[in-house]
């Protein structure tokens, strides 16, 4: 199935929103207040980069998308609001792909690594491997189906991972810091994969350089909140605000 044609669907709700985030806030346990009131939406095929400082909030951030930390606030994916009742929904809604693809690739092949999460949906083999095949053919890995994991390069190592979260059909993207390790060419694969998959997509990233080729909205975070949301253009131009919440210019 070429990308053209992905198996994803993409299921907005009745305002269009893919992902809405409203408000939310979140202490970690020793007192360190880690998100103050964020609030962003998502369209459907949206793409849009995360920046800011380490601590920032954002990787605190993408852990609420999927339920692995549960702040005060609401949180929706596709109109569905994330709740502890529905979390296995949620998660296979919300792709989220870590930094280190070894935190997602354990099984002795690559098929096995891909396959897991429709499997453990409990879906028939048959449907399984059309959902394997079709994530593998999405990040170009079609040939690596039978490989062992542990033997592949960082690069390679990434584009299964993003596999691996694609087989389960999800309505959107969470990427970690997806070029970070990646040499020349690994990066330009990447950022040529991330650009042709038809979906969307929210990518935390200090790579400033892929965000201002690859991404035309930006959000800003800073000490827990949202200092910007708009045109990666216009914020990229303004040397001084980036200046201020610990950026560089591309």
């Amino acid at each position: 199935m070429p990308i053209s044609s992905s198996p994803i669907p993409v299921l907005p709700d009745s305002n269009g929103s893919v992902l809405s985030v409203k408000d939310l806030l979140f202490d970690y346990p020793d007192g360190h207040v880690a998100l103050r009131g964020v609030s962003f939406t998502l369209k459907a095929n949206d793409k849009v980069a995360l920046v800011g400082p380490n601590g920032a909030g954002k990787s605190t951030l993408m852990l609420h998308l999927n339920g692995i930390l549960q702040g005060k606030g609401l949180i929706e994916i596709s109109g569905v609001r994330l709740t502890r009742n529905n979390l296995p929904a949620i998660r296979s809604m919300v792709g989220l792909v870590f930094q280190n693809p070894d935190d997602q690739l354990f099984s002795p092949t690559v098929f096995e690594d891909v396959a897991f999460g429709p499997l453990h949906m409990g879906l028939p083999e048959a449907e399984v491997r059309a959902r394997v095949d079709a994530a593998l053919e999405a990040v170009n890995m079609s040939a690596y189906r039978e490989r062992l994991s542990h033997h592949l390069s960082v690069g390679e190592k990434k584009r299964i991972a993003i596999a691996t979260v694609l087989s389960m059909k999800p309505q959107i993207l969470i990427l970690d810091e997806p070029s970070a390790g990646l040499d020349p060419r690994a990066r330009r694969l990447l950022i040529n994969l991330l650009r042709d998959l038809p979906i969307s997509m929210l990518v935390s990233t200090h790579d400033m350089a892929l965000v201002k080729e690859l991404f035309t909205r930006t959000i800003v975070m800073d000490d827990g909140k949202i200092v910007a949301d708009g045109i990666t253009a216009k914020i990229m131009n303004d040397e001084k605000f980036l200046h201020e919440h610990g950026l560089e210019k591309p």
